[in-house]
C-alpha cells in the first residue's frame, strides 16, 4: 500500500522527457555565442595571507554554503599547505561567487582557508610536514619571527565570478551550480548526495542534513552521535567527520531515499534508485515549501525512534545463507532499511502495539527473512523487487497489530 502523503506533498515524477536543444544553423549558434547568453564573468585577486584573519571575520566570505562538501583536511594536511606557502610553492587558486556586490561565497577552497585560518587563530599545531619536520609541534606564533613573516607576505590567488554574471536570481543558481561541478570534475569526484546537494538548491539542503543527525539513526548506522557541542554550536566532533558515512553524505542520501520512497507509488514509470532519487531532489527542492519538508521530516525521526524501540540496535539487519546455514548479516544494508522504514511509517499511531509485541514482530521477521529469501537477495534491486520486499514488512506489522 503506498504511503498516505500529506497534503503539497505529491509530486509528478517520471513523466517528464529530457530536454533537447532544437537545431542550430551556424549562424544562430554564433548569434547565440556573441550574445553571451551563457557565458561567466569573472575577475582575479590576491590577497596576502596576514590579512586573511581580518577578511574572513569581517562577514564578506560565506564559508559554508549549501553546496560545500562535509569534508575537512585532517591536521597533516593542512600543515602541508603551510609548508607550501613557507617553500612558495605555487597553491591553486580558491573560487568565489559574488552573490552581492563586494560579497562572495566560497566555491571551492574551503579547506584552505580553513587550515589557514586555523593557522593564524594557533588552533593548527603543524605536523606530518615532509622538508620542514624542525617546525613540528608549533603553531604560528611559536615559529620564529623571521618565518612568520615569510609566511605572511605570501598570496592567494582567488578567481571571481562576479554579480553582474547572472541576469536572474534563478540564472546565478545555476550558473554558480555549473561552475562548482567543473571545477570539482577534475580532482576527487564527488559521491552521489554532494553532487545532488551541489546542483539543486531548496529546502531539502538545510532539513535532510539535519535530520541524518537523529541519535536513533545515527545508532543504526554507526555514525557518532550529536554531542553537547553540536547541539549548542553545530560543530561537530573530529569522530563525526572521520566517519565515512557522515563525511560522503551517505546519511543524508539515505534520509532521502525515505523521502523519496514515499512517492514511489505514484510514479509513472519506476525506475532504478539513483535517477530516481536524482529526480526527487531536484522536483522537491523545486515544488515543495519548508513546512511540507519539516512535516515529513517529523514521520521520519518518528518512524527511525520505532524501528529502533522494536527492533533494536540491529534493526536493519537481515539473514541470509552463509555456507549452508541461516545467520544474520553483521551489518545494517539498505536493502532492509528502504522497507522497514517505508513499512514503519505506517504503523506511528500503532507504537504502544508494536513496543508491547516486539518479540512477536522480532520471530516474524526473522521467520519472514528465511521463507522469503530470495526477495531478500541483494542482487534484487528492481522497483518491483523493492513493492515485494514493502508489502512483505507491512503485511507482518499487519499481522502483529491486528493480534494485539
Amino acid at each position: 500500500m503506498p504511503a498516505k502523503l500529506l497534503p503539497n506533498e505529491k509530486l509528478d515524477l517520471g513523466r517528464s522527457e529530457p530536454y533537447a536543444e532544437p537545431p542550430m544553423s551556424d549562424e544562430q549558434i554564433s548569434a547565440r555565442y556573441v550574445s553571451g547568453e551563457i557565458r561567466i564573468v569573472t575577475d582575479q585577486a590576491r590577497t596576502q595571507l596576514a590579512e586573511l584573519p581580518a577578511v574572513l571575520s569581517s562577514g564578506r566570505w560565506e564559508l559554508r554554503p549549501d553546496f560545500q562538501r562535509r569534508s575537512r583536511w585532517s591536521a597533516p594536511k593542512q600543515s602541508r599547505l603551510i609548508e607550501s606557502f613557507l617553500m612558495n610553492v605555487p597553491v591553486p587558486p580558491i573560487f568565489l561567487y559574488e552573490y552581492e556586490y563586494s560579497k562572495f561565497q566560497v566555491m571551492d577552497g574551503l579547506q584552505r582557508l580553513t587550515a589557514l585560518s586555523a593557522f593564524y587563530k594557533n588552533e593548527l599545531v603543524l605536523t606530518g610536514l615532509e622538508y620542514w619536520q624542525v617546525l613540528e609541534g608549533r603553531t604560528y606564533e611559536q615559529l620564529p619571527l623571521q618565518l612568520r613573516q615569510g609566511i605572511d607576505r605570501r598570496y592567494l590567488s582567488s578567481i571571481v565570478l562576479l554579480y553582474e554574471t547572472a541576469q536572474n536570481a534563478e540564472q546565478a543558481d545555476q550558473l554558480k551550480e555549473l561552475v562548482f561541478e567543473r571545477i570539482n570534475s577534475g580532482g576527487e569526484p564527488l559521491m552521489p548526495q554532494e553532487s545532488r546537494n551541489a546542483l539543486s538548491k531548496g529546502s531539502l539542503n538545510s532539513v535532510l542534513p539535519r535530520l541524518a543527525r537523529t541519535p536513533s539513526f545515527c545508532r543504526e548506522w554507526g555514525i557518532p552521535e550529536p554531542d553537547d557541542r553540536e547541539l549548542e554550536s553545530g560543530e561537530v566532533a573530529e569522530e563525526v567527520l572521520a566517519n565515512e558515512k557522515y563525511r560522503q553524505m551517505e546519511d543524508v542520501e539515505m534520509v532521502l531515499r525515505f523521502f523519496a520512497h514515499r512517492q514511489r507509488g505514484g510514479v509513472a514509470a519506476p525506475r532504478r534508485l539513483r535517477p530516481f532519487l536524482d529526480e526527487y531532489w531536484t522536483v522537491a527542492n523545486r515544488e515543495l515549501d519548508e513546512e511540507t519538508v519539516e512535516a515529513v521530516g517529523r514521520i521520519f525521526v518518528a518512524t527511525i525512534d520505532l524501528a529502533e524501540a522494536v527492533l533494536g540496535e540491529r534493526a536493519f539487519y537481515i539473514r541470509r545463507d552463509r555456507n549452508g546455514v541461516r545467520s544474520w548479516v553483521p551489518r545494517a544494508t539498505l536493502l532492509a532499511y528502504d522497507s522497514i522504514m517505508a513499512a514503519f511509517s505506517k504503523f506511528i499511531d500503532e507504537e504502544g502495539t508494536l513496543r508491547a509485541r516486539k518479540e512477536e514482530v522480532l520471530s516474524g521477521l526473522e521467520a519472514l527473512y528465511d521463507e522469503h529469501a530470495a526477495a531478500f537477495d541483494g542482487r534484487r534491486t528492481d522497483p518491483q523487487d523493492l513493492a515485494e520486499r514493502d508489502a512483505l514488512i507491512e503485511g507482518l506489522l499487519r499481522r502483529v497489530v491486528a493480534h494485539g
